[in-house]
């Protein structure tokens, strides 16, 4: 695998489209877990085979990840032990409780809706950074940052936004758990990446993580579905858009200042909203004014406090949907 130059991948427009990509990637993961779910005749009640797809998709995302990253080394990246008990501790919260959760809510929620309270785990992430890890301090932009995403939460919740009226803790209230887990993994990964290969530490907590959701499922009744060749094409796609993406963000939060990429990170619900319009049908909801200014309060929140970040290197790429 040919290898991109440092410079090129520190050139800003390089780095606006990298970002946008992934970002883009990561948005349509949000209508492509619903379009997968009616290709595979998956109902919203049954959690086991929620979970088994969850896992199917993020074991081999795991796979793919630490392929394309040997490819890169040419030669089998393995971990150390050491290595592979921090990606079975990041698996189980990164991957198995956080996508559990996801998997679980967007079978019962709008793929617009989850779009929006999916992108808190921003705010989740600073706040547990400071608060809990005590990485970083809480300053004027992230508090106003949070206050912004938190409120576009309340905003869609509260009116209903088009979205299916309020809040409800299996629809809603797992997707926001979900983002929380995710907040709560975004730091634990910057403890455990600290002297680790990234990529490689990504790639082992899929398989790790992957294969627990995979087993969860079948050990509450799931079997594994029967897949058609659409099934199998979105399958495929949503592996390769994980690995992907991360392989890509990885590289430009190594080479580059944290906050020069993470700032692109407001396009994730844009793109999710979008897409979950076009590919969903869900226009109506999408193009409310109580949803267009919970997305604008919730993509500014982003803005913010990603822009205010002390700049960095070597941080640990973003887990996204």
């Amino acid at each position: 695998m040919k290898k991109i130059s440092t410079s090129t991948l520190q050139r800003p427009m390089v780095i606006c489209l990298l970002a946008a990509f992934c970002c883009l990637l990561w948005g349509s993961a949000f209508p492509a877990v619903k379009i997968g779910y009616g290709l595979l005749s998956i109902s919203s009640a049954d959690s086991a085979e929620q979970l088994i797809f969850a896992g199917l998709r993020f074991f081999f995302a795991g796979v793919v990840t630490v392929l394309f990253h040997s490819a890169s080394l040419r030669r089998l990246r393995l971990p150390a032990r050491s290595s592979l008990w921090k990606a079975t501790k990041l698996g189980l919260i990164q991957t198995l409780v956080q996508y559990a959760l996801f998997y679980i809510g967007m079978a019962h929620t709008s793929g617009v809706k989850g779009s929006v309270l999916m992108a808190v785990h921003v705010f989740f992430a600073i706040l547990i950074s400071a608060k809990l890890f005590h990485y970083e301090r809480l300053n004027a932009p992230k508090l106003l940052g949070c206050l912004c995403g938190f409120g576009g939460v309340l905003l869609i919740n509260l009116s209903g936004g088009g979205l299916g009226g309020g809040f409800t803790l299996l629809e809603d209230g797992a997707v926001l758990l979900a983002a929380l887990a995710n907040g709560f993994s975004i730091s634990l990964f910057k403890r455990y990446a600290e002297g680790e290969d990234t990529l490689t530490l990504c790639g082992y907590q899929f398989i790790v993580g992957g294969g627990l959701l995979l087993l969860t499922g079948l050990c509450f009744g799931g079997t594994l579905p029967h897949f058609t060749g659409q099934s199998l094409l979105l399958l495929g796609y949503m592996v390769l858009l994980s690995a992907v993406a991360q392989t890509i963000w990885s590289a430009l939060t190594r080479y580059n200042p944290v906050g020069r990429v993470a700032v692109y990170g407001f396009l994730n619900p844009v793109f999710g909203v979008l897409l979950s319009a076009l590919l969903l049908r869900e226009g109506q909801q999408a193009f409310t004014p109580y949803s267009l200014a919970a997305l604008v309060l919730v993509c500014v929140g982003i803005f913010v406090v990603n822009r205010s970040d002390t700049p960095g290197r070597g941080a640990p790429a973003d887990q996204q949907p």
